[in-house]
């Protein structure tokens, strides 16, 4: 499948030094697809001044050096890659089993400091906000920065809302919710996106060969866990259930 299957890209210049990539199209499934097949083969054929890209997921924002290049220059190197570039791993893509993954979770105040503000956005008590993100089923649409996993499925009554305010330090492992999507925070860091637990799990070590066990269009099941159960995990690096592909 080529990039130009999903339509047309739109590049928006992004300040003096970025563009913005989106895919103008109606339905949310087919943007999202599409900007993750354009941002495999850009990376692939990265044009000359690039400094770096910064995934969404239904946006790609690319950074350049002005002194080497031209927004001009990008953006016709965008639509090119676009339209003609071929993906680096289409074949890889094709035989690589979906596989599973159950994420235990602790949420209480301490590992979700937002739990009880979304709880109370959603019109629910937080148990209930609990309950529903272990109902959900979860699908990892891309790997954003620090190749954090980010997830589509969360089935809430409506979107959540980012925080007004990013938090500064997230801790490692910090399950995080907005829109109706999840995401695992693999490094201390900052967010905006709303804190409402934590597993003991590590899902990103770059001191393995694969940094990173999972993959889009994994499936992610969260478990609520005890603190006390959480600790008696002795969890380390996260894999898949075993025998368990689709």
């Amino acid at each position: 499948m080529t990039t130009a299957e999903y339509g047309a890209i739109t590049v928006d210049p992004f300040g003096d030094s970025a563009v913005m990539v989106t895919i103008p199209h109606g339905d949310r499934a087919v943007r999202r697809a599409g900007i993750a097949a354009f941002r495999e083969r850009f990376l692939a054929h990265l044009p000359h001044g690039v400094l770096d890209v910064v995934s969404g997921l239904e946006s790609l924002l690319i950074e350049f050096d002005p002194l080497q290049t031209a927004l001009d220059h990008v953006a016709y190197a965008a639509r090119l890659v676009a339209r003609w570039a071929p993906s680096p791993s289409d074949h890889a893509h094709r035989a690589r089993a979906v596989q599973q993954f159950t994420i235990p979770v602790v949420f209480d105040d301490g590992t979700g400091p937002d739990l009880a503000s979304v709880a109370e956005e959603l019109g629910l008590s937080p148990a209930e906000v609990v309950e529903a993100i272990a109902e959900s089923t979860f699908t990892i649409v891309l790997l954003g920065a620090a190749m954090a996993p980010m997830m589509d499925g969360l089935k809430v009554p409506r979107p959540v809302r980012r925080r007004a305010e990013p938090r500064t330090d997230v801790a490692p492992g910090a399950v995080m919710i907005a829109g109706t999507n999840a995401i695992i925070q693999p490094f201390p860091g900052p967010t905006g996106w709303r804190v409402v637990g934590r597993t003991p799990y590590t899902v990103v070590d770059i001191s393995r060969p694969d940094p990173v066990s999972f993959g889009t269009g994994d499936v992610v099941r969260f478990v609520p866990v005890s603190p006390a159960e959480a600790a008696a995990l002795e969890a380390g690096f996260l894999l898949p259930l075993e025998g368990e592909h689709a």
